[in-house]
C-alpha cells in the first residue's frame, strides 16, 4: 500500500474515478482489471448482513428460484435504500419474472444512486428491446457503451438494432 492510498480523499473524489477511465480506454486489457475492481466495489453494502442478502438473492436467481430471490432482494432493498446492486438485482429478478414496471422502477434507482451504472444500463436496454420500444434500447446500450465499451452483449445488441433500424436484419 503506498503513502498516496493512506491520505484522504479529496471532497467529492470518487475512489472509483480512476477504474472509470481505465475502464474507458479503447485498447489495452486494462479494463478487465478496472470492471473486475468495479463490479467487486459496487457489491459491497458496508454491512455483512445484507452483503449476505445480495449474495443469497443472486444465488436464488441464478437457480431460477424468482420468489425467493425477489424476497431476499426486496429485504436488501428494504434494508438498504442506497446500496444501487440491491435495487440493479432486483431489476434482473422482477423482469424474469415478468414485472417489467417493477423493474424499470428498481433500475431507475440504481442509475439514481450510480448513474455509472454500466450494466443496469445494458439490462436496461434489453428490458426495452423485449417490450418492443428499440429506439429507447439503442439510446441505453450506447449510454451504457459509453461507460463501458467492452461489453458484448450492449455491442451486440446496438449492432443488431441498427441492422433491423436499416432493414438489414439476417
Amino acid at each position: 500500500m503506498g503513502f498516496a492510498s493512506l491520505l484522504p480523499l479529496p471532497a467529492g473524489a470518487d475512489p472509483l474515478d480512476d477504474a472509470f477511465a481505465q475502464l474507458a480506454e479503447p485498447s489495452g486489457e486494462g479494463w478487465r482489471i478496472a470492471e473486475s475492481d468495479i463490479l467487486r466495489d459496487w457489491s459491497r453494502s458496508g454491512s455483512a448482513a445484507m452483503d449476505l442478502l445480495l449474495q443469497r438473492g443472486e444465488a436464488a436467481l441464478d437457480r431460477g428460484d424468482l420468489p425467493t430471490a425477489i424476497g431476499h432482494l426486496s429485504a436488501l432493498t428494504d434494508h438498504a435504500p442506497d446500496f444501487a446492486a440491491g435495487f440493479q438485482a432486483r431489476a434482473a429478478a422482477l423482469a424474469m419474472s415478468g414485472q417489467f414496471g417493477p423493474a424499470l422502477s428498481d433500475l431507475q434507482r440504481t442509475l439514481v444512486l450510480e448513474p455509472r451504472h454500466f450494466a443496469a444500463l445494458t439490462q436496461l436496454g434489453a428490458m426495452l428491446e423485449e417490450m418492443g420500444d428499440p429506439d429507447r434500447a439503442l439510446d441505453a446500450y450506447r449510454a451504457s457503451l459509453a461507460i463501458h465499451p467492452h461489453q458484448q452483449e450492449a455491442i451486440d445488441a446496438v449492432a443488431r438494432l441498427e441492422r433491423q433500424r436499416l432493414g438489414t436484419d439476417i
